[in-house]
């Protein structure tokens, strides 16, 4: 468990005001000149070895990701950081504490992490729902300009770097890294086909890096108090601490910070009351966000809570957002409703994910109903392999994804609807 000392994100809950004053007091723009003063390559080799991973769902490390932008960027083509902060994924919570109460940290990692990939200005790209926390975010930013910590000679470091605040409409889609990029270049927020990747061409057609809102707002504490102290946490490979949002049938449902790798038993024991109805109630657990597939109880009760516990158990870490269902759940409607999410927010540019969700969804409607035949269920498990793996972005993976998990784990409960369905059209007959 992770002892208070060790947590870096101290205002999560507002007990204390957001504003400079008291981000000051606790710890944050403290003599950020001298982190920066290390040098762009000891900043990124400290962010590789203290193993930070992207804590937007896909894991990849940060530190790497840094160190395939350019060099020396042309004055013609100027670097830029885009940060995510379009925090749309169902079950996921998170960025938008961050923002609320501890927008600095966000801030003083934008300029870290922004001048040690030689980024000329960082754009926060925040979900249009995020009303307050825009509000926040752009007085804050004001207070870091107004006190010199950003703008020409940023924090007295001879750095020259701004940040923009931009405002999303609400779409799903742009939370992937290169349709939040066309978003922010005015265009419809559709993913780009890769290569070229962002760090080659992204905004503006200049090497960007997109990072999570969690990933760049630990950087500074993981710089003062070194890459060995926040690698001390987790298993190899799965470092650090790690925000979990914890919603559905659970006691208390919370936003709290852990270490990595806690088991999800005591993730829940200890900060979340345990299952509404005692363990033995527990059904099934989405980890990371609706996106990833279920995990039945018996397999996810003593499961390490990374990125390999819990890829071993068939599913992902993704954001961290586990959404618990105990056994008063309709586990197929859950599964239907996900379904038409993901069929609603496709931006329609690949054939397969634009009929392919929406085929999806109608089948899962007809299997939650039991008007169906049990060979479809063989049949929507075949087509969402067609549509995984088969388009631009991740969104044709996150809508296959969670049937197939249902097929997986709870096929019995879909025959069983089926079988009792066409038991009752026999008696109308």
């Amino acid at each position: 468990m992770l002892a208070d000392k060790d947590r870096i994100f101290t205002n999560l809950y507002g007990f204390q005001p957001w504003n400079l004053k008291s981000a000051q007091a606790r710890g944050d723009w403290d003599k950020t000149k001298d982190l920066m003063s290390r040098g762009q390559d000891a900043i990124i080799e400290e962010i590789k070895a203290s193993g930070l991973r992207g804590r937007g769902g896909a894991g990849f490390p940060t530190g790497l990701k840094w160190s395939f932008m350019p060099k020396e960027p042309r004055a013609d083509r100027p670097s830029f950081l885009v940060i995510n902060a379009d925090e749309s994924e169902p079950g996921s919570c998170k960025d938008r504490e961050i923002i609320r109460h501890d927008p600095h940290k966000l801030i003083e990692g934008a300029l870290i992490a922004g001048y040690a990939m030689r980024a000329r200005a960082a754009y926060i790209y925040i979900r249009g729902e995020f009303i307050r926390e825009a509000e926040t975010l752009f007085a804050a930013v004001q207070e870091a300009y107004d006190a010199g910590l950003l703008g020409k000679n940023a924090a007295k470091s001879g750095y020259d770097f701004d940040v923009f605040v931009h405002r999303g409409a609400g779409a799903y889609i742009c939370g992937e890294e290169t349709a939040m990029i066309e978003s922010l270049e005015g265009k419809k927020g559709q993913p780009r086909l890769k290569p070229p990747f962002p760090a080659g061409a992204g905004l503006y057609g200049c090497p960007t890096t997109v990072n999570n809102v969690e990933s760049i707002a630990v950087v500074p504490t993981i710089l003062r108090r070194g890459a060995v102290w926040f690698s001390s946490f987790g298993r190899e490979n799965n470092k650090g601490t790690k925000l979990f949002q914890i919603s559905g049938h659970v006691n208390k449902p919370c936003v709290v910070e852990e270490e990595m790798g806690i088991t999800f038993r005591e993730l829940i024991d200890t900060h979340c009351g345990g299952i509404r109805g005692g363990w033995d109630n527990l059904l099934a657990v989405i980890p990371g966000g609706s996106s990833v597939p279920l995990v039945p109880a018996a397999q996810i009760m003593d499961a390490p809570m990374d990125f390999d516990g819990l890829k071993d158990l068939g599913s992902g870490l993704g954001t961290a957002a586990a959404i618990v269902m105990d056994k008063s759940t309709d586990v197929v409607q859950a599964i239907s409703r996900i379904s038409y999410f993901y069929k609603h927010e496709s931006c329609g540019q690949c054939t397969p994910c634009r009929e392919g969700t929406g085929w999806m969804w109608r089948v899962m409607e007809r299997l939650r109903t039991g008007d169906a035949d049990i060979s479809e269920i063989d049949t929507l498990f075949d087509v969402t392999k067609q549509v995984e793996g088969h388009t631009i972005c991740a969104l044709g993976d996150a809508a296959a994804w969670p049937i197939q998990g249902l097929i997986r784990h709870f096929r019995p409960e879909i025959e069983r609807r089926i079988r009792e369905n066409g038991g009752a059209l026999e008696a109308a007959e």
